[in-house]
């Protein structure tokens, strides 16, 4: 079959390279609409209980997420002129479009008792200009004599003022989110520039922005370093620059194809799809090495160039076609996770790789077909004396002590065995970014100062309309509230209780000391006052009440404490709402951001593991398929299985935990890693015949031909990935500097123990259904 191809090819060369430029083109003028992906991606199916909860709580209370929060920290903040600047600025704010509300101390309202009328005034603290020092002192006592807002706009103990911005969902769905995060951080660093101040920055709207902004950099920084390295190591192998550029190009089509697939499918760019292009240039490098590499050989057998050209498709076309087949399958198994982040990078990257095996497959042969034969200079490499003595010393190691090797690879197994147990498992919504990121920094003061920003919401549905108001249930709500915020990771609680709180104490003219709730004889006083009037008391009762008056909200912000603690938190949470409101008489439910992130993190966990697991039985199969042999699939596997043992023990040893960004290096690495194994037992194979069946001389000879391209290609791919290293993300790092280690432990286990197995287990697992699979006919013609 693969004489049929060769022939095809090269005979219709100029209209398959036409082909190719001609999709290019196509794909090129798709490129400019993929989009930058602003948002947290569901991580949990459409079905689970926890996110058909969380759904039903934004159709009830509407969107808990779209708040960007700012503060400083400055014991001189009452100053005349500091604040009037600090009034406009928050004026500037909000004229910004998408700003649909700002609150801070200067943007307040205080309610004063109208007796005559019955009802609540809403009037603004502050006016939109304070003329004088006396005034400003007056205006500081109201404000820092209101507990609705301690804890919540200041941090009075710690001179910590701070401001919240809610931000409109359609802006932060449109490209304009970035030109309105840029505008808010211009308007605020013209203020704390002028007076030398810090402002800190964050919320999820914020955080969102700027690390989709981090990506998009990082993206194209990482195709220009993955460029870069891989043309100094082609050239180091080659030393050709018409090879190099020819490469080059090749990698570029295959990038582009990729990228335009995307935005036909409508794939955004994220933080695991923003790695696929330079991704794709490490794994096309190693498939052209390969080629060139058997062209290079066959054309210094016999000098003629399109034989060897034909040759080098005949012979290794097939394996190439098994190695992308098993790779495209380790990422297609993302597919079956039902997390949309990983279903479009598993989608997007398995047709990457297929592009990369048939652009190679027809632009390597058509396009060296019209290249000058190659010149001694671009053929020495396969005579380089450091790589042919490194294979000798392989070849006598596997001959010779091959118990050493075992006891080598047994000893591995055992430090690693160890090393897994001491993994541990955790997620947190910043453990991406790096101690350093001023994302991280700015998170974690706004959790020491105000217990953290994630939103958790409690909900509670007493069963019958008109519930809420009852007072035995507003005091069983003040003492729920006050437990869960005496924890050291939640804050105080936002609520109906502390709007009425805030209204009983206005009722007594606003001394602080009556900031609690009514007693049974002002109750309903305070409730005809609140009813009659208008404006922010209302909007405020509205945003945490359900209009029957049967369902209630509290609302609570959570520190980033992890996946782990967060379980047990969630755990601790029902038992205190069940002191309160036992499940056979409430329905009360625990949602909001921080419990999605924490459990769809856990989900994501459990499914990468099980797409690691179908990598493997997937790769197995397909090795069952190639080789006929139960043995021989067993004895291809274990040297793919040991890397990701001595992986698996590297993160346990040094502490890198289990987590989304960790798990996907095993399925990536062992999808790549299988390679080198398919390349040596295929060219075993046809060894075998050559040589009568002679097990030790096929092993041998296979590692001579195929030991070179394994070792470049380990280089190329140690070298390729290690470049993620340069990250601003945790992640991404560990990834890369894993995955790398892992490839490297791959090639050495491919080149050692491998061909150690054949040797050992001999006729065992070289059967006669070995020699001759269905589809592996590559062996030359006999009258060649």
């Amino acid at each position: 079959m693969w004489i049929k191809i060769a022939g095809i090819l090269l005979r219709n060369r100029v209209a398959f390279i036409a082909g190719v430029l001609i999709i290019t083109i196509f794909m090129g003028f798709q490129i400019p609409k993929v989009e930058m992906s602003y948002e947290y991606s569901n991580l949990l199916p459409a079905t689970d209980s926890a996110y058909l909860d969380y759904l039903d709580f934004h159709e009830k209370f509407g969107q808990e997420g779209n708040v960007m929060v700012f503060a400083i920290q400055d014991k001189d903040f009452y100053q005349l002129d500091k604040l009037n600047d600090w009034i406009s600025m928050c004026d500037s704010l909000k004229a910004l479009n998408g700003v649909v509300a700002l609150v801070d101390i200067t943007h307040s309202f205080n309610l004063h008792k109208d007796t005559l009328n019955k009802k609540f005034d809403i009037q603004p603290i502050f006016p939109s200009h304070i003329k004088d020092q006396q005034e400003l002192d007056s205006l500081v006592n109201i404000i820092e004599n209101l507990p609705f807002y301690d804890g919540t706009l200041f941090n009075k103990s710690k001179d910590i003022y701070g401001m919240m911005v809610s931000v409109s969902a359609d802006v932060m769905n449109s490209p304009a989110r970035v030109g309105l995060v840029k505008d808010v951080v211009a308007i605020t660093e013209h203020f704390t520039e002028k007076y030398n101040l810090q402002m800190h920055y964050s919320g999820l709207p914020y955080i969102r922005v700027v690390n989709a902004e981090s990506i998009k950099g990082e993206m194209y920084m990482f195709i220009i370093l993955s460029l870069l390295i891989t043309t100094f190591i082609l050239y180091l192998f080659f030393r050709s620059f018409r090879i190099i550029s020819f490469c080059l190009l090749i990698v570029l089509i295959c990038v582009s194809w990729t990228v335009g697939v995307m935005a036909m499918l409508g794939i955004k760019i994220t933080l695991l799809t923003a790695m696929l292009p330079p991704l794709l240039i490490v794994i096309c490098i190693p498939n052209m090495v390969f080629m060139i590499n058997k062209f290079h050989a066959e054309f210094d057998r016999h000098g003629n160039k399109i034989k060897a050209l034909q040759r080098m498709i005949q012979k290794i076309g097939n394996a190439s076609f098994l190695s992308n087949l098993t790779t495209a399958a380790g990422f297609a198994t993302f597919i079956v996770t039902s997390s949309q982040i990983l279903v479009e990078f598993g989608i997007t990257a398995s047709i990457g790789i297929t592009f990369v095996y048939l652009v190679c497959l027809v632009m390597i042969p058509c396009g060296f077909s019209f290249m000058p034969e190659p010149d001694s200079k671009q053929i020495k490499h396969l005579h380089n004396k450091f790589i042919t003595g490194t294979l000798d010393r392989v070849i006598r190691l596997i001959l010779n002590h091959r118990n050493a090797v075992y006891i080598t690879a047994t000893t591995v197994v055992v430090l690693g065995a160890i090393g897994i147990s001491l993994m541990k498992s955790t997620g947190y919504m910043v453990d991406d970014l790096k101690e350093t990121d001023p994302i991280r920094q700015d998170l974690s003061f706004f959790e020491e100062n105000f217990d953290g920003l994630m939103p958790l919401e409690v909900t509670v549905d007493f069963g019958k309309p008109k519930q809420v108001l009852n007072l035995n249930n507003l005091q069983k709500l003040d003492k729920l509230s006050e437990e869960l915020a005496q924890d050291e990771d939640i804050s105080k609680p936002i609520s109906l209780i502390e709007v009425i709180k805030f209204a009983n104490q206005a009722f007594y003219n606003g001394k602080p000391v009556y900031y609690r709730l009514p007693t049974n004889m002002t109750k309903n006083f305070i409730l005809k006052y609140a009813s009659q009037s208008t404006g922010a008391i209302g909007g405020q009762a509205n945003s945490f009440v359900d209009s029957t008056l049967q369902r209630v909200r509290l609302s609570f912000r959570v520190k980033d404490i992890g996946t782990k603690k967060m379980q047990e938190k969630e755990n601790k949470l029902y038992e205190i709402v069940e002191k309160h409101f036992p499940n056979d008489r409430y329905t009360v439910k625990v949602t909001g951001s921080s419990i999605i992130f924490f459990k769809g993190t856990q989900y994501l966990v459990f499914n990468l593991f099980t797409s690691l697991a179908l990598a493997i039985l997937l790769i197995a199969v397909f090795m069952a398929w190639m080789f006929k042999s139960k043995r021989m699939v067993l004895v291809a596997l274990i040297p793919n299985i040991i890397p990701q043992i001595i992986t698996a023990a590297i993160m346990g040893y040094f502490g890198i935990p289990i987590k989304a960004s960790t798990i996907l290096v095993f399925s990536i690495a062992f999808g790549i890693s299988v390679d080198g194994t398919i390349h040596y037992l295929a060219k075993y194979r046809q060894e075998l015949q050559g040589t009568n069946w002679s097990i030790r001389s096929s092993a041998v000879l296979a590692l001579q031909e195929t030991g070179q391209s394994m070792i470049y290609n380990a280089i190329i791919l140690f070298f390729g990935f290690g470049i993620f290293a340069l990250s601003n993300f945790g992640g991404t790092v560990a990834l890369g500097i894993l995955v790398s280690i892992t490839l490297l432990a791959a090639m050495l286990s491919n080149l050692i123990l491998l061909p150690s197995l054949l040797l050992t287990l001999d006729k065992h697992t070289t059967n006669k259904t070995f020699q001759d699979p269905k589809i592996f006919d590559e062996e030359e013609p006999k009258k060649e």
